[in-house]
């Protein structure tokens, strides 16, 4: 039975531009938040997803590393940074971050991604020698570090440009940029959440500077805290408008807020509605973004694996440690973690390809690792 047959007849439009490949409008987009049925919206998002990928499903072997949790920036959406009433302040040595990669020397990875806090305290030098670090003890690995707040930062303390201070690191090693550092593209959400960040104007302008400079970087938009739909589609376009100046990001990750100890525990937590409403919208609006990837730490496994019919082909990876959005204390360690084994099984039982790749979605061929005996998906340590 033909898609269009089964569709409101309000998608119907929707459904013709999808299929001729004609970009979406605004208008579109906020029709797509709003409308009623989510498995068509979940049904037209798969369409675009298998006219690229197919029934392929990307992960990567990664590490995480969160090297400060001290921050000048006092979001009010975040429960990472150091606060009275915890969490405890802590900012990693240089030996530190060597230990945390030699707890998983035994685990192939191919891929660090580090991000921290503003800590006004850190020096320069850090930030090269951090990069250097990692270098040095997993000689060949690809590192993905520093949002753009965080760039933003290193060049104030190093006294120079943002482009100045992206060549030092690129020649420290740095490979490319995670997404994150503004949130939402929202001038009245910015001034209400995060007011102490970079506005959204200065986060494009550090984007456009590391493309410049052949810095592929990825993006994100976290959403389900104050924003509208309205603002959601914005920050869509915004990112697809920058994607057709400078074509180089490689994915689009929507981040679900978790309002747990936060200065918005009022707020509902996200729902498995929400996170499959968003990787299908991002899916749909944007057209020149070849990834759209579902954060399994943010969306549990079960989410993720419906995400891969809703519009999503990138399943993260790997992880290991993960500090950012996490309830302390639980489980009795800040380890989750899934193994390649976990990955395939996941992504096998959800009906879809596993594929291994690297950061810029070569495909990598190799044999699952007798070290990393799958565990069972059901008893994972998910944080939600």
């Amino acid at each position: 039975m033909k898609l269009e047959t089964t569709l409101p007849a309000d998608l119907l439009p929707i459904y013709k531009k999808v299929e001729s490949g004609e970009r979406l409008s605004r208008e579109d987009g906020v029709l797509l938040y709003r409308h009623p049925s989510l498995t068509a919206v979940g049904a037209l998002a798969n369409v675009v997803r298998e006219r690229k990928h197919g029934d392929r499903t990307y992960y990567v072997r990664n590490q995480h590393i969160n090297y400060t949790n001290i921050c000048n920036k006092f979001c009010k959406f975040c429960s990472f940074y150091a606060k009275k009433g915890g969490p405890a302040p802590y900012e990693m040595s240089l030996e530190e971050v060597r230990q945390a990669l030699r707890r998983y020397k035994h685990v192939p990875i191919t891929e660090v991604h580090s991000v921290g806090g503003i800590n006004p305290r850190l020096p320069y030098s850090y930030y090269i020698d951090f990069i250097k670090t990692i270098k040095e003890e997993r000689p060949g690995i690809h590192v993905k570090a520093f949002t753009a707040v965080e760039i933003v930062e290193i060049a104030r303390v190093g006294k120079t440009t943002i482009e100045g201070a992206l060549r030092d690191l690129m020649d420290a090693g740095l490979d490319s940029l995670p997404g994150g550092g503004i949130e939402i593209l929202s001038d009245r959400v910015h001034q209400e959440l995060f007011g102490r960040k970079l506005r959204g104007e200065e986060w494009l302008e550090v984007a456009r500077i590391a493309a410049k400079l052949g810095l592929r970087q990825y993006a994100t938009m976290l959403y389900g805290h104050i924003e509208t739909h309205e603002e959601r589609v914005d920050h869509l376009i915004q990112l697809r408008e920058l994607q057709d100046e400078t074509g180089h990001f490689l994915c689009m990750t929507p981040l679900s807020f978790h309002p747990e100890k936060t200065e918005l525990e009022h707020i509902q937590p996200p729902t498995a509605y929400d996170d499959l409403r968003n990787i299908a919208v991002s899916r749909l609006m944007l057209d020149n973004f070849e990834h759209i990837k579902s954060f399994w730490i943010m969306n549990t496994v079960p989410v993720t694996q419906a995400a891969l019919w809703y519009g999503a082909d990138d399943a993260d990876g790997t992880v290991l440690e993960y500090e950012i959005t996490y309830k302390e204390g639980e489980f009795g360690q800040k380890t989750q973690a899934l193994t390649p084994s976990n990955m395939i099984a996941m992504i096998t039982e959800a009906g879809r390809v596993p594929i291994e790749r690297d950061s810029h979605y070569n495909q990598i061929a190799r044999e699952i690792d007798e070290m990393e005996p799958t565990r069972n998906l059901t008893t994972l340590p998910i944080a939600n």
